[in-house]
């Protein structure tokens, strides 16, 4: 790794999460399976690939591997707390998922279990109790980084109002 991904929490998170059958391990997990059969079954991914996946993430602390049968010995994978707070990336990632894949609408809907309203991530700053967009993060060094700040987003267009088609931001990733 250079020097700047070195220091890129981003980076690090993707050696540890950033393919597609550890995203979906994940998902699974978040929706309650535990077992190597479970994920087996569902996503219907190589014995070998999900043994190596459920390793590399038991391995980083994202889920806890616990026998739940002595003979034959059987284990159940569990989020941890650091795999718990992967939950807004996923249900952003899904939610964009939603968004900018499905021309037919959104397959599962995330709801609040208490009430059943529809959930929705959305950025507010706790200091001045409101809400922003994707335009309005700065950065600035932090203990673990000695490089300069990155300035505010580039080419997107800050009056265009969430949820409508960011046509500015497709070309400028595109």
């Amino acid at each position: 790794m250079s020097d700047d991904t070195d220091a890129c929490s981003i980076a690090a998170s993707l050696g540890i999460v950033g393919d597609r059958w550890t995203i979906l391990i994940l998902r699974d997990a978040f929706r309650g399976l535990r077992r190597f059969d479970e994920f087996r079954r569902d996503l219907d991914i190589p014995r070998a690939v999900l043994a190596e996946r459920l390793r590399r993430l038991v391995d980083h602390g994202v889920m806890t591997r616990r026998a739940y049968q002595e003979r034959p010995v059987r284990h159940e994978y569990r989020l941890t707390r650091m795999g718990l707070e992967l939950s807004p990336i996923l249900v952003s990632l899904m939610q964009w998922g939603d968004r900018w894949c499905r021309e037919d609408g959104p397959p599962t809907l995330l709801v609040h279990a208490d009430c059943g309203t529809e959930i929705d991530l959305h950025f507010h700053c706790w200091h001045c109790d409101t809400p922003f967009s994707a335009t309005d993060i700065a950065s600035r060094p932090g203990p673990g980084e000695h490089h300069r700040p990155m300035p505010p987003l580039e080419g997107a267009d800050p009056e265009e109002p969430p949820g409508d088609e960011p046509s500015s931001h497709r070309a400028a990733t595109g």
